[in-house]
């Protein structure tokens, strides 16, 4: 059986604070064990990695103000999304579309406004390496704790074809980002042929569902019971390649 429980009580998190520490502190009580996972939301990992952005120092290129105006949106910000990605898939009318340099495809590069700060002018980033973030905390959590957990790093994304946000994995550590279930038998004996398991995103999305999007204040999630074949895992290893995706 699969559980999920929310580490609360974790203080707003600001630039340098020791991350590692203030999620121990909220892990003890539940007495973490081995094959447990900690679904973290990537904004405390960017709060304390300084990830911040002030709008009033962007000097906004003619590329941003020309996508400003034709998706209406703050020319400063569209700079700030640009200089996360590599490439703009699509802008419309309240609509950014990109490529981040990451290689995932979201909106808005994942830069933020929700949650971030009381000034408007304030915006939030992604983490600059999120599965370098995943694997440091999971470190730094086994010298605290005296066990080494999985480590997953949750976003907020939209998928194409489907309404509705979900959470999904942007950093990972000690589980897979991906598990290949070709060649296990089914119900009746025959071997899967192209099932892949996006065990990742599945466990980011669960957990989501106790983190919350808005004023909840949960920002950890605590996934025991999961099954898994143990591996050092990533989420460079979800992304399909552009050269294998049938929608550009």
């Amino acid at each position: 059986m699969i559980a999920l429980i929310p580490l609360r009580g974790i203080p707003l998190v600001q630039t340098g604070d020791d991350l590692a520490s203030l999620l121990a502190a909220a892990l003890r009580p539940h007495q973490p064990q081995a094959g447990d996972v900690l679904v973290i939301t990537s904004k405390i990992v960017s709060k304390a990695e300084g990830r911040f952005a002030d709008l009033r120092t962007v000097c906004p290129s003619d590329q941003a103000r020309e996508l400003a105006a034709r998706t209406h949106k703050d020319a400063r910000l569209v700079q700030v999304i640009l200089d996360e990605s590599q490439q703009v898939v699509r802008a419309v009318p309240g609509v950014l579309i990109t490529r981040h340099r990451l290689g995932f495809v979201s909106a808005n590069a994942g830069v933020d406004h929700s949650n971030v700060s009381h000034d408007p002018d304030v915006v939030l980033l992604l983490p600059r390496d999120p599965d370098a973030s995943a694997r440091a905390l999971r470190a730094a959590l086994a010298t605290l704790l005296g066990v080494a957990l999985g480590i997953v790093i949750a976003d907020s994304h939209g998928r194409p074809h489907r309404l509705g946000t979900v959470g999904v994995a942007i950093g990972v550590a000690g589980i897979p980002g991906v598990e290949d279930w070709r060649g296990r038998p089914d119900l009746f004996g025959y071997p899967l042929q192209h099932t892949e398991i996006g065990l990742a995103d599945m466990v980011a999305s669960a957990a989501t569902l106790a983190m919350g999007q808005a004023a909840e204040g949960v920002p950890a999630t605590l996934v025991r019971g999961l099954r898994f074949t143990p591996r050092e895992g990533s989420a460079a290893e979800i992304i399909r390649p552009p050269s294998l995706d049938l929608f550009p």
